[in-house]
Formats: structure tokens, sequence, C-alpha cells
């Protein structure tokens, strides 16, 4: 009897691994249905590394030091990730800007989580620009990944409100934790064949999603 071949997953990370670690816990726990097939890292000795090492997940690591520009480092890890054939790559604190070249070989196959409620806040520094403008929330954004930085269409987001006494440290240990619910969810989706990314737009059940994405709400999801 021959196995039904599972999705596959190729994780790619620049640090602590916490996302990884979501959905290690939810592979295990049966609520989400795949395989990751490498974990692979720009930075060599990570703790990312170290929690899929201890997990029995390849590991790869590619120091994009090593290479004279993004080009020649973009190159060099699509190599490697052609190799392992994944069905989808996942960004999880990937901190490299990845080349439109690369995005393209991709294309509808890339996801990635951002510490903010997009379009709010692209890039760096996320939590201390929401505290500083004053905002009554923050929280994160699951994307598909297009050659704009943080620009592709949400899928699905999560929010946390702003305290009065909040730090940006404090503000990002409550986002995380909303990160590691929502990222293994959206992931499911793509691997249940129900998300989709067409001419630039998200689709969750051949629906075009709303701009913002969803929003999740406990255990459920709202437009």
């Amino acid at each position: 009897m021959t196995s039904i071949r599972r999705p596959q997953l190729a994780i790619l990370l620049s640090g602590s691994g916490s996302n990884l670690q979501s959905f290690i816990h939810a592979i295990n726990a049966g609520a989400l249905e795949a395989d990751i097939a490498v974990v692979i890292s720009n930075k060599a000795g990570v703790l990312g590394l170290k929690r899929a090492n201890a997990a029995g997940i390849k590991t790869i690591t590619i120091d994009n030091l090593q290479f004279q520009n993004r080009e020649e480092f973009d190159s060099a890890l699509a190599l490697s990730i052609k190799y392992y054939k994944p069905d989808l790559l996942v960004l999880a604190g990937f901190m490299r800007i990845l080349t439109q070249g690369f995005v393209k070989t991709f294309s509808g196959r890339i996801l990635n989580i951002h510490p903010s409620l997009l379009p709010k806040y692209p890039g760096l520094n996320t939590h201390k620009k929401a505290i500083d403008a004053g905002d009554a929330f923050a929280g994160a954004t699951v994307h598909f990944v297009t050659a704009k930085l943080d620009g592709g269409p949400p899928v699905l987001q999560a929010e946390v409100p702003i305290h009065q006494d909040d730090s940006p440290e404090k503000l990002a240990s409550r986002v995380l934790e909303k990160e590691h619910q929502i990222y293994p969810l959206a992931v499911q989706w793509f691997c249940e064949g129900r998300l989709t990314f067409v001419e630039g737009s998200a689709f969750l059940d051949s629906a075009a999603l709303p701009k913002n994405g969803l929003t999740y709400v406990g255990d459920s999801t709202k437009k």
C-alpha cells in the first residue's frame, strides 16, 4: 500500500525559531497536516537550528556573508530549497529581503508573518511605531510574499490591545503569542488547498480575502 505524500514545508529563519517550534507542536498535535522537509538559516548556531535538530529535522546553514551580493545568496538559497521539493516556503523570522528573482521562482508558495497589522508599519521596529503613534491595537499578519517588502496580500491577522504602560518588549511578547496561533492555521489552510494566491490576490475557499485578510478571534476568524 502506497502512503500518501503529505505537504512538505521548507522553513527559513535567522534566530530563535519560536514560530518553528509552533509548527512542530502543531504537527505533533495533528493540527497541521504537513512535514517539515528542511530548516534553513542564514546564521550558524542559532536557537532555531537547535530546535530543528532536537526534532530530527534536516538543517542547512547558508551564510549570506559568504556571498558578494543578494542575488548570489538567493541563487544558492533557491538551489538548496529546490532539492527538497517543498510545497510551501515558510519565512519564520528570516531577516533577509528576498530578491525579485527569488520571489518569482516560488511565487504563490511563500508565506511570511509580520509583527504588525499590515498595511501599517512594514519593515522593522513595528511595536515601537505602534506605541509612538498612540494606536489602540497592535498585532501580527500572515501574508503571501511578493517583491514588495511586507506588501503581499494579507491572509490572517490577530490583534492585541496596547496597554498604557507597554514597552516595545512587553508588546512584542504578547504579539508573539498570537503569531504562534495564527501562523500554523494559515499554513494548514494552504496545505489543504484552501488558501491560494492568484494574480496577486489571496483566496480562501475560492473567495477573495479582504484587503487586510481575515481577523483571528479565538479559534475562529471573521471578515
